[in-house]
C-alpha cells in the first residue's frame, strides 16, 4: 500500500448504492478486473478513485477527453482531502507519478515511440504501474485497442474499468474486445436507486416523428420502386440464373467444402434466389453437407438483405474466383451503381446510408424543434431550460438571408439557430456554444460583463440580425466562455441553448437543464445515454425538477415500421432504462416501454405528435411514475426475451392449433361416421363375428389413420411446438445455471437461485434468473441468448436426435454457449446437464472435418432465422 494512497479518505458520507458496491470490493478484484456500470451522477469517478485507494498500487487513470482526465484530478483533490493538497501525481505519462491522469490517444502516442515493443512492456514495469483505471473504454479508436491490448497480454495488472453504458451496440468483434479488456461486468449502480435517493431527477423519453418534405418522399418512392423492378427482372433473367446455376457452390458443392464452410451465407444466397425463381432445389446439391433425404430446408423469402450478400460476394468478395465471368459481372456492377446500390465496394438495396442520411438529416426536424421548444416554453415558462444537442455547426448558414430560411434543407448548430430565430417566440433567450462559434442575444451583454470583463472578448453582430452576437476569445479571462454561458444558462438569462454534442454531450454540467432535444444523428447509443446524462441530473436549486428528453426520428414513408432511421432509435434505447408511459408503470430499458404503436402510417403522424406534448407537459406524472415503478422492486435484473415469431398473439395461435386438434378429433370424426362408417360397419359385420370386436377396432383406427392422421399429425406438432416452448427455455436455463455453478461462477450459492421461465404480452418467452448477483445474471443471459440465437461459428455444437424431434423439425442444432466451449471438459459439463433437463444428445466438435460439416448442415437448417432478431435481452427492475 502506497502511503500517499493511504493518506486519502473520501470526506464525505457514501450514498447507500455506493457503500452496497464498495460492500463487495474483494470478491469483484478477485480476478484481477473491477467492472463497474455506473450512470451519469452516481459518483463513477469518486468510486473510481475509492477502488484505486484501496488497491493501493501505482496506477494510470486513462479517459476519453482531456476535460473528463482533468476532472478525476479534481475530484481526488476536492473528495478525498481537505485541503486540496494532494501532491503525488501527474498529468505526463512519460512521466508517470504515484497517480497519472492520461487519456487513451496519450497512451498511444507513447506506444508509437517505441520500437520495440518491448520496451514498451518495460516502461510500466519500472515504474511499477500495477493498476489501470479505463474510463468510458468503449471511445477507443482501432488503434488505440491494440495498445492496450498489448500491454494487458504482456504484464499483469489490476483492470478497473467505468462506463456509463457498455457498447452493446457495437459488433459482435467489438463488444467481445471490451469485455476481453475490461472483463464481465461485476455491479451496476441502477438508475431507479439514483431516482429514489435523489441523485437524478425523474425523467422521461419522446419521440417526436416528422413527415418528409414532398422532395424527400418523391425521392424514396422512386428509389424502392427501381430496387423492386430491378429484383423482379432479375428473377427472369434467364442469363443471371444460368450464371448461378453454373457457380462453382451450385455445380460442385463437394469440391469446394473448405470455401463452403467459410462462407456458408453466400451458399445460402444462391441458393434462395435459384428458390424464388422456382428452381428445385435437388436432395444431391445437399447430401454432401449431410442432409438426409428426408430433410428439408425451410428457405425464406428472398430479400433485400440476401439479395445484398448475394451481391456482395459476386462484385467483391469472390470476384476473383469468377475472373471467366468478369465482363458479365461488370455489367452487373454498372447496373447496381446505377442504381446507387453499389458504392465504395458495398452493395446495399436497402439504402441504408442513401436514406437513412437523407431522413436523418431532414429539414422537416427543424420544424419538430421549434413545436418542441413552443409546447416547453408553455408549460415551463421561466423555468424552461432547454439544450439542443446536434453534430455539425455548418457554418455556411452562419449569414443566410431572410428569405432562405424556410429553405434550409440541413441539420447543425446554425441551421437550427437561425429557424428558431425566425420561428420562435422570445429569441432574445436563445444562444449558441460550440467549440468555434459562440452568440449570444446582445439583451444580456450586462449580465456576460458582471461575470466577465468585456475586454477579453470580440463582439460583433450577425449581418442578418444585429441583435445577436458574435463572441470570441482575445485575451486569457479567468473564466472560460464554456463556463460564461453555462452560468448565464443556469441563471435564466439563456433559456434555449444550441451546441454539439461534441462540446455539451460529455463532461459538460448544467443541472438546471429540463428540457433535452437530441438532433444527433451520428453515433452509437453509448453517446445518446451520455447526453441523456445531461438532463437527468438532480437540481439543488430546483428540487422538484423533471427531465424530458426528446429524440427526433423522421419516418420512411415506404416503411410501415417507420424505417432505418426509427430502427436505429430503437436500438439506442436498448441503452438506458426509464419508466414506462402505460397505465401501470414499470421500469425497464427498450423502446416498447414508450407504448408507441408498431406500425407509423405518415398520416397517423400529427395525431401521434399531439399525443406525446400533452403527456410531456404532464410532468407531475413523470415523477408520480418514477415513485409507484420504483416501489414495486429492489433492483435491476436481466432477462433474455425469446421473441414471438408468429403473426398472431400467442394466445391465438395456441387456441387455433388446439382447435384445429379438436376439429380433427370430433367434427370430421362425425363426418366421416356418417358418410363411411356405417357402410363400413354394416360391410363389416360378418368380420366382426369371425374376427371378435378387437380385430374390428384395429381395422377401424387403421382406416381413421390412414384419411386423418397427417393433418391430425401436424395439428398436434403445432400445439405442442407453441405449449411448451417456455419451459423448453426454462429447462435451457437450468442447464446453464447448473454448468455455472459446477464451473465456479455462481457465488451466491446454488440453492439460492432459480430459473423463471414464462410467457408474457402477444407470445414472446421471458427466462431470468431469480436470486443471482449481477455478473451471475449477465453470464447467464449471455449464455443463454447464444444458444437461442441463429447459429454461427462455436466450438461446439449439440445436436438433438430422437426420432420425434427430427420429425417435428424443431430445433435440432444448439450452439455451446463461448463460456462453456473454451475446453472440451467445459463442454461435456454442459452437455451433462443439457442431458439431465433436456434429454439425449450429442456433442461434436466443429473444428474437426466431420463437425465443420455438421456446422455447416445447422446453419442452412435455420437459414430461415437468419436475419430476424429471435432474442433481446431485456432489464427490468424486479
Amino acid at each position: 500500500m502506497l502511503k500517499s494512497l493511504d493518506d486519502l479518505e473520501f470526506i464525505f458520507p457514501w450514498r447507500s448504492y455506493q457503500a452496497e458496491l464498495l460492500k463487495h470490493f474483494n470478491s469483484h478484484i478477485a480476478d484481477n478486473h473491477f467492472h463497474v456500470i455506473a450512470p451519469p451522477g452516481s459518483g463513477k469517478t469518486i468510486l473510481g478513485l475509492e477502488i484505486v485507494r484501496k488497491l493501493g498500487k501505482k496506477t494510470l487513470v486513462l479517459a476519453p477527453t482531456l476535460t473528463i482526465r482533468n476532472q478525476w484530478e479534481d475530484r481526488l483533490q476536492n473528495f478525498f482531502t481537505k485541503n486540496c493538497d494532494f501532491e503525488a501525481f501527474s498529468f505526463d505519462i512519460k512521466s508517470p507519478s504515484e497517480i497519472t491522469f492520461s487519456t487513451y490517444q496519450s497512451l498511444h502516442a507513447l506506444y508509437k515511440t517505441f520500437e520495440d515493443k518491448n520496451d514498451y512492456y518495460r516502461f510500466f514495469k519500472t515504474h511499477n504501474i500495477e493498476t489501470l483505471v479505463l474510463d468510458e473504454a468503449h471511445h477507443l479508436k482501432n488503434a488505440w485497442w491494440n495498445c492496450l491490448m498489448d500491454l494487458k497480454r504482456n504484464s499483469e495488472f489490476y483492470i478497473v474499468a467505468l462506463t456509463a453504458t457498455p457498447p452493446y451496440d457495437s459488433s459482435r468483434a467489438e463488444v467481445s474486445k471490451y469485455f476481453t479488456l475490461c472483463g464481465e461486468v461485476d455491479d451496476e449502480i441502477a438508475v431507479p436507486d439514483l431516482v429514489r435517493e435523489g441523485d437524478l431527477s425523474p425523467h422521461q423519453d419522446f419521440v417526436y416523428f416528422s413527415k418528409p418534405e414532398d422532395l424527400e418522399i418523391n425521392f424514396i418512392v422512386d428509389y424502392r420502386r427501381n430496387i423492386s423492378d430491378f429484383k423482379d427482372e432479375l428473377l427472369e433473367d434467364e442469363t443471371f440464373i444460368n450464371f448461378l446455376i453454373e457457380h462453382r457452390f451450385y455445380k460442385n458443392p463437394n469440391w469446394h467444402l473448405d470455401e463452403l464452410y467459410a462462407n456458408t451465407e453466400y451458399f445460402s444466397a444462391i441458393l434462395i434466389f435459384l428458390y424464388a425463381c422456382g428452381i428445385e432445389i435437388k436432395h444431391q446439391k445437399l447430401e454432401v453437407l449431410g442432409f438426409d433425404e428426408k430433410e428439408m430446408i425451410q428457405f425464406p423469402k428472398l430479400d433485400y438483405q440476401w439479395l445484398a450478400i448475394l451481391f456482395q460476394n459476386i462484385l467483391v468478395t469472390d470476384r476473383e474466383q469468377l475472373i471467366e465471368e468478369e465482363k458479365y459481372i461488370s455489367t452487373l456492377e454498372k447496373r447496381l451503381r446505377r442504381l446507387h446500390v453499389f458504392e465504395r465496394n458495398a452493395v446495399d438495396f436497402i439504402g441504408e446510408q442513401l436514406l437513412y442520411k437523407s431522413l436523418s438529416n431532414s429539414p422537416s426536424k427543424l420544424k419538430s424543434i421549434v413545436s418542441i421548444i413552443n409546447a416547453e416554453r408553455k408549460t415551463l415558462k421561466r423555468d424552461l431550460r432547454c439544450v439542443i444537442l446536434t453534430d455539425y455547426i455548418r457554418k455556411e448558414f452562419i449569414n443566410i438571408k431572410t428569405e432562405e430560411i424556410e429553405g434550409i434543407d440541413k441539420i447543425g448548430v446554425l441551421p437550427i439557430f437561425q429557424y428558431v430565430r425566425h420561428y420562435c417566440d422570445k429569441p432574445e433567450e436563445l444562444a449558441v456554444l460550440s467549440g468555434s462559434i459562440v452568440i449570444i442575444h446582445q439583451s444580456i451583454l450586462r449580465h456576460f460583463e458582471a461575470i466577465e470583463s468585456l475586454d477579453y472578448f470580440s463582439l460583433s453582430p450577425l449581418q442578418i440580425d444585429e441583435s445577436f452576437l458574435l463572441v470570441a476569445s482575445k485575451g486569457k479571462p479567468k473564466n472560460s466562455i464554456v463556463s460564461i454561458i453555462t452560468q448565464l444558462f443556469e441563471t435564466g438569462y439563456i433559456r434555449v441553448l444550441i451546441g454539439t454534442k461534441s462540446l455539451l454531450g460529455e463532461g459538460w454540467d448544467a443541472p438546471s437543464i429540463n428540457s433535452l432535444i437530441l438532433a444527433s444523428f451520428i453515433g452509437s447509443f453509448v453517446s445518446s445515454n451520455q447526453m441523456r446524462g445531461r438532463a437527468i441530473r438532480k437540481d439543488a436549486d430546483s428540487p422538484n425538477k423533471t427531465g424530458n428528453i426528446w429524440h427526433l426520428a423522421c419516418v420512411d414513408p415506404t416503411d410501415l415500421d417507420g424505417g432505418r432511421e426509427l430502427d436505429t432509435l430503437k436500438r439506442r434505447f436498448e441503452a438506458f432504462v426509464g419508466v414506462t408511459n402505460s397505465t401501470i408503470p414499470f421500469i425497464s430499458n427498450g423502446f416498447e416501454r414508450l407504448n408507441i404503436p408498431d406500425e407509423i402510417p405518415v398520416e397517423f403522424i400529427d395525431a401521434l405528435n399531439e399525443s406525446t406534448l400533452k403527456v410531456a407537459t404532464k410532468r407531475i406524472l413523470t415523477t408520480e411514475k418514477w415513485n409507484n415503478a420504483i416501489g414495486k422492486g429492489t433492483k435491476l435484473t436481466k432477462e433474455v426475451k425469446v421473441l414471438h415469431q408468429g403473426k398472431r398473439p400467442y394466445k391465438r395461435q395456441k387456441q387455433i392449433y388446439y382447435f384445429d386438434v379438436l376439429r380433427f378429433f370430433v367434427v370430421e370424426l362425425l363426418i366421416t361416421i356418417t358418410l363411411f362408417y356405417v357402410e363400413f360397419i354394416a360391410g363389416s359385420f360378418n368380420l366382426i363375428l369371425q374376427r371378435g370386436v378387437l380385430y374390428f377396432v384395429y381395422a377401424f383406427i387403421a382406416a381413421f389413420v390412414a384419411m386423418f392422421g397427417y393433418k391430425l399429425w401436424k395439428a398436434v406438432k403445432l400445439y405442442i411446438r407453441y405449449g411448451y416452448l417456455y419451459k423448453k427455455i426454462g429447462k435451457m436455463g437450468l442447464a446453464i445455471l447448473d454448468t455455472l455453478d459446477e464451473l465456479g461462477y455462481i457465488t451466491s450459492g446454488r440453492a439460492n437461485i432459480n430459473v423463471n421461465s414464462y410467457v408474457i404480452g402477444k407470445g414472446d418467452v421471458v427466462c431470468n434468473l431469480v436470486g443471482a448477483n449481477a455478473l451471475e445474471n449477465s453470464l447467464f443471459a449471455k449464455a443463454l441468448t447464444e444458444l437461442l440465437e441463429p447459429i454461427e461459428s462455436p466450438r461446439y455444437l449439440i445436436v438433438k436426435t430422437n426420432f420425434f424431434r427430427k420429425r417435428l423439425n424443431v430445433e435440432n442444432f444448439y450452439p455451446v454457449p463461448e463460456l462453456f466451449g473454451d475446453k472440451k471438459e467445459n463442454a461435456l459439463v454442459f452437455q451433462k446437464h443439457w442431458t439431465k433437463n433436456l434429454g439425449r444428445n450429442k456433442l461434436f466438435f466443429t473444428r474437426s472435418v466431420e463437425g465443420r460439416k455438421l456446422l455447416l448442415k445447422a446453419r442452412l437448417f435455420h437459414v430461415y432465422n437468419a436475419f430476424k432478431e429471435v432474442t433481446k435481452e431485456v432489464i427490468v427492475w424486479k
